[in-house]
């Protein structure tokens, strides 16, 4: 009987080289062309696309968060307030919400963020912290003219 060698063990890689291989073909199943059949051309494209990807989720991560920042900048704004001032009378009043839950309120509870203007405005008001402004002429074009914030 002959003994397989060292060699012949390393060369013989057997079904765990197939189920290698068939993730990566499986992740490069949409290509067209040789990127989608030619092992050594699919890995290299699929690593390129799992790199694209990482990439894109942190890019994602700083594309809301600016989108967040400019929703909540204009929110404070129209209301004559600048953000790092509301955010910090926010603060001082222990209402500790963050950037998304602002934003929102700004676009889908004007109601809701205007009450929390107020009461920033009353907080900037009394301690004197900068940033207080006069409220902004939008207000009218909205139809917010009747808002009494002093």
């Amino acid at each position: 009987m002959v003994s397989p060698t060292l060699s012949l063990f390393v060369r013989a890689r057997g079904p765990d080289e197939f189920w290698r291989k068939r993730k990566i073909f499986k992740l490069a199943a949409h290509y067209r062309g040789r990127r989608r059949n030619v092992y050594s051309i699919a890995i290299r494209n699929v690593h390129r696309a799992l790199v694209y990807a990482t990439k894109g989720r942190k890019l994602k991560k700083l594309d809301m968060q600016a989108l967040w920042t400019t929703r909540l900048q204009a929110g404070c704004e129209q209301y004559g307030l600048t953000q790092e001032t509301f955010r910090e009378t926010l603060a001082r009043s222990d209402i500790f919400l963050n950037r998304k839950v602002l934003s929102d309120l700004a676009i889908w509870e004007p109601r809701s963020f205007e009450a929390l203007i107020k009461l920033s405005r009353e907080r900037a008001a009394v301690e004197c912290v900068p940033g207080l402004q006069e409220p902004s002429i939008m207000n009218q074009v909205y139809g917010l003219s009747n808002l009494k914030i002093k």
